[in-house]
């Protein structure tokens, strides 16, 4: 471990405040320190980011995190930031003169932690940089993302391939909370592991977990009668943007405190609910799988899937976000017997036909207003409700169309993207001076902006609204009315942050006939989709198998029957109901053939089975078997259906 400052434990100590680290984190940390190629795959909620802060802190130089999580990014740096670590970022959506000032201050070695977008990873600005900067480790963050075989393949991440071969001694560190055993075959073929013997696995079982398919008749009735018998806060999953606000109305009017999350709400919408569930004051998010990436609540008790996910990498990850205290959590998935045939239909449209495929290509550049020939390297924010809308394409199998074109190399395209906040001063500079009617908090943003954004009056700047509520102690909410108030003023233009999905073209349009669908991304990902739904309706709808098993084994790894799933618990319950039957059966028949002893030797003249019946007021048919056994042990005699004594 040479080239490395202070030890992990007081690194850990220092910056975190704990003594000791979690499972496996350790291990991944020595072997990335000792030089070597590393694949880590921790499950949700098991401590993946201290596997390569702790190491980026110890060694000499920077390290560079590609992660495909835009929006979180600032987040992220910003948490270091508070614990004194100097980190950075680089994405699409900032300008070039912000980018060379994050890649100057890394060279300086001002900057311990880059983070990045796969699609910077080798942009024309980045070239030479590579040249310069002394990257000492590369992390790949989400890793699963690089392999094909993947259930979230991202072509731009195959870019980190190429970033390795500009480092070839530089260790990597892919790291991931899912993977089959091919997909982390897959993991180590594209980032060029040297040696592939440093891969850590920690266990995929939460103990604390109990997984449940509920089999019902009436989804939201069950999900109601569910959420009344166990207490605490929780996320209740579905796919539809529109079903989220439908189930979060249903529970509020049945007296359970709930609120919605999807990907279409504005930045301010979605940190204002998520802070209100992660305080308390909402006890249940109802959401897409929009709400979960970077979700750190501890005490979420119960997770609930009112749809079907489609493959188990994504409902453990979801199920995963329950129970990180360790504490008894639930899992429970709901199903009805249409689901199979939902799964089913699931395949034909994230998979529609070539032709329409082609036809989405075509269209996509029309809208674009792109020629033939042109458009190579260029950034698009796509408005896809307007785009299907003009064509009218199901919005499902179009975005499902532009997925494939994109695993097939011919653009990015995200939903990914946040662009900043922008203002420009519309009034003149001396008109300011006679500007009146300004409440407090108004005039404090405005001469805030003006003393540290000084380029407004010449172009558009991009300003921070937490930077400036956090500088003049205001909310964000504060600054952004007092914002909307200028603007509505003509003193200044303002355009609000928003999270718009983005098209980054690769390829310059190409005639239909060109347009390419590899094997590997259609026909061969269309069948691993196929397993993936075949695996998902063994777990849902098995009810012989431990639900544990199998997840698990779809992962690799072995295990035995949990104990706390829906179908362990029913195995033991029917196990339980057996041996107490058992055990009734047994303690009967001792009494019966104590009473039919008895019973026969008080009468040495006889007596007919029909008696002995009415005497034990049992049925004939139920004391026949220990007649039978008495008879057979020479206990007593049986002549022309009388009993005697032996």
């Amino acid at each position: 471990m040479s080239d490395t400052n202070p030890s992990i434990h007081t690194l850990l100590k220092t910056h975190w405040g704990y003594d000791s680290f979690r499972p496996m984190q350790e291990e991944i940390i020595n072997s990335v320190l000792d030089g070597h190629d590393t694949l880590g795959l921790l499950p949700t909620g098991g401590g993946k980011s201290i596997t390569f802060q702790i190491p980026a802190l110890a060694l000499n130089g920077l390290t560079v995190v590609v992660t495909p999580l835009i929006s979180l990014m600032k987040d992220q740096v910003d948490n270091l930031r508070r614990r004194g670590i100097r980190a950075g970022q680089l994405n699409h959506a900032m300008k070039r003169s912000e980018s060379e000032l994050v890649l100057k201050r890394c060279e300086l070695g001002k900057i311990k932690i880059l983070y990045l977008s796969p699609e910077k990873l080798l942009s024309p600005n980045m070239e030479a940089w590579w040249n310069i900067l002394d990257v000492k480790l590369i992390v790949v963050d989400e890793a699963h993302c690089i392999s094909q075989w993947g259930y979230d393949f991202r072509p731009s991440y195959l870019k980190i391939g190429e970033l390795r071969a500009r480092f070839p001694k530089t260790p990597v560190l892919a790291l991931t909370a899912s993977a089959t055993p091919q997909v982390v075959d897959d993991i180590m073929k594209k980032l060029s592991f040297r040696d592939r013997n440093y891969c850590f696995r920690l266990s995929f079982t939460r103990k604390n977990i109990s997984y449940v398919a509920r089999h019902c008749d009436f989804k939201d009735t069950e999900l109601l009668h569910i959420l009344s018998r166990v207490g605490g806060c929780g996320i209740v999953y579905t796919r539809s943007r529109k079903r989220t606000q439908e189930l979060a109305a249903f529970l509020a009017s049945n007296d359970i405190s709930a609120d919605y999350y999807h990907a279409g709400l504005s930045p301010e919408e979605k940190n204002e609910r998520q802070n209100r569930w992660k305080s308390g004051e909402t006890r249940v998010m109802v959401a897409t799988n929009a709400f979960g990436m970077g979700i750190d609540k501890p005490d979420v008790r119960i997770v609930i899937h009112h749809d079907l996910p489609s493959s188990l990498e994504e409902y453990y990850q979801e199920a995963g976000r329950a129970g990180r205290d360790g504490l008894p959590s639930w899992a429970v998935m709901l199903t009805t017997k249409a689901d199979k045939a939902t799964l089913t239909r699931r395949l034909s449209e994230t998979y529609p036909d070539k032709e329409v495929i082609r036809d989405i290509y075509d269209k996509l550049f029309v809208f674009f207003g792109v020629g033939m020939g042109e458009g190579f390297g260029k950034n698009f924010e796509f408005q896809f409700g307007k785009f299907c809308q003009r064509w009218e394409f199901k919005p499902v199998i179009a975005d499902s169309a532009l997925r494939i074109l994109a695993q097939a190399g011919y653009f990015d395209y995200t939903d990914d993207l946040v662009s900043p906040s922008r203002l420009f001063m519309t009034m003149p500079r001396r008109a300011l001076y006679d500007l009146q009617g300004l409440s407090d908090e108004t005039e404090r943003v405005l001469q805030f902006i003006l003393r540290n954004y000084t380029g407004i009056f010449a172009d558009y700047e991009q300003i921070q609204e937490p930077f400036i509520a956090s500088s003049l102690e205001l909310t964000e909410r504060t600054v952004y009315e007092a914002l909307l108030r200028l603007r509505k003023m003509r003193v200044i233009d303002y355009t609000p942050r928003k999270r718009a999905p983005y098209i980054y073209l690769l390829r310059s349009r190409e005639p239909l006939r060109d347009v390419v669908l590899p094997k590997q991304v259609y026909e061969m990902r269309r069948k691993l989709m196929e397993a993936r739904l075949d695996a998902m309706k063994r777990f849902a709808f098995d009810d012989y198998i431990c639900r544990v098993e199998t997840m698990l084994g779809y992962f690799g790894e072995k295990t035995v029957p949990c104990g706390t799933c829906d179908v362990c618990r029913e195995r033991q319950r029917l196990e339980n109901l057996r041996h107490r039957q058992e055990q009734s059966a047994h303690v009967s028949t001792e009494v019966m053939t104590e009473a039919l002893t008895f019973i026969v030797n008080q009468n040495p003249a006889g007596i007919t089975i029909a008696d002995t019946s009415l005497r034990l007021n049992m049925p004939v048919e139920n004391i026949l078997p220990t007649i039978r056994n008495l008879a057979d042990s020479g206990l007593i005699r049986i002549i022309d259906n009388n009993l005697y004594p032996a």
